[in-house]
């Protein structure tokens, strides 16, 4: 990654040779005299593209003091690299460093050291830190020793700590992948004969957790590693592809000869209608002979167990009918609604507490001795 920052890079020095005596203890002089006094080859180690501010006129300031000091002060834009390690993503923390020294003079010809101490030599104004997906923790310097085949160089460096914003990706990816678990899980309050209604849920769910997946790496750089991002994608995907490997399950157990043709309710009513016709007519029957009633013994027995053992018999054979025309819940929706939740709550509790309560690492780089 790079990153850019505007600094007022000022250096001080002192030459013997430019002491003077006079009415001004400082002298300010104008900055095309930078070019005929020696002024330090300072370059910055990891700066991909550097810009001296020239509107409307060359951004410098020198200064010399009557003791031969320089001031040399100039406003400067400078593009640096910044290794980034994802694996926490988005809930990283970088250290991006800012190195400078001299080009051509060993640490036996130049050594730099800086002005103040190690807490106040870098400041940052207050509303200096214009970043987007990024707080600034903190900045800390130090100075480090490079050997290359020309001699031993000082390199002063200066790290900003910064930590990502994590707002961003909580509303564009978390959110979502959580809701289509959690849609996913609906379908196991469903009825299992419901086929056309749990499918669309399986395989709607599955899809958006591929568009969530292919999304969310798009804002990635190309890693070769796994982020915290992605763990918690994957883990969604494996949710949501078991809801409907569940779903493919209780399917394949379902007893389908015991389940509703829809045609079992129609013959049923039409068999209920003849026989109240049947038992209309007999009763029809029994009010215009019941004035022989009394005379012949035998009709009282006939009147009392005909239409009374007639009803009874069908009810029940349609009693036991009834019982066996649905299904039952499954036992395995009823272990999958609860099961399900669970573990995924429990997924996502550990998960936060792990990410959110990791302090981000500042090494100590206070200047050596």
């Amino acid at each position: 990654m790079e990153y850019t920052v505007d600094v007022f890079f000022r250096q001080s020095w002192k030459d013997e040779r430019l002491k003077f005596h006079g009415p001004m203890n400082i002298l300010p002089l104008n900055n095309l005299m930078a070019s005929k006094i020696w002024t330090p080859d300072t370059f910055f180690h990891n700066g991909k593209k550097s810009v001296a501010h020239n509107m409307t006129m060359p951004n410098k300031l020198l200064r010399i003091m009557e003791d031969g000091t320089l001031l040399y002060t100039m406003r400067l834009t400078v593009q640096a690299e910044c290794p980034m390690h994802l694996e926490d993503f988005p809930m990283d923390s970088h250290s991006c460093p800012l190195k400078f020294g001299s080009y051509a003079y060993t640490k036996t010809e130049v050594t730099y050291i800086w002005t103040r101490n190690a807490s106040h030599s870098v400041d940052v104004a207050a509303d200096g830190s214009r970043l987007n997906q990024y707080d600034l923790v903190g900045q800390t310097v130090g100075k480090e020793t490079i050997k290359s085949s020309t001699g031993e160089y000082t390199v002063m460096t200066a790290h900003f700590h910064l930590k990502r914003k994590i707002g961003y990706f909580v509303i564009q990816t978390y959110l979502p992948c959580i809701m289509t678990v959690i849609l996913s899980q609906v379908s196991f309050w469903l009825n299992r004969e419901s086929v056309p209604a749990r499918t669309v849920f399986g395989v709607t769910t599955v899809l958006t957790m591929t568009t969530l997946s292919i999304s969310a790496r798009n804002s990635l750089p190309k890693v070769a590693y796994a982020t915290a991002m992605d763990w918690f994608i994957a883990v969604c995907y494996a949710f949501v592809f078991s809801a409907l490997i569940e779903f493919a399950t209780v399917n394949y157990f379902t007893k389908r000869g015991w389940a509703w043709d829809g045609k079992s309710v129609v013959n049923d009513k039409k068999k209920e209608a003849s026989l109240m016709k049947k038992n209309n007519a007999y009763a029809v029957a029994v009010a215009n002979y019941a004035p022989n009633i009394s005379k012949d013994s035998s009709l009282p027995t006939i009147s009392k167990c005909g239409p009374g053992d007639l009803s009874k018999a069908p009810q029940e054979k349609k009693t036991e009918h009834n019982k066996k025309t649905f299904n039952s819940v499954s036992k395995i929706d009823r272990i999958s609604r609860i099961m399900f939740p669970v573990l995924f709550g429990s997924f996502n509790l550990v998960y936060w507490a792990t990410y959110l309560n990791r302090e981000p690492v500042i090494k100590d780089t206070s200047p050596s001795k």
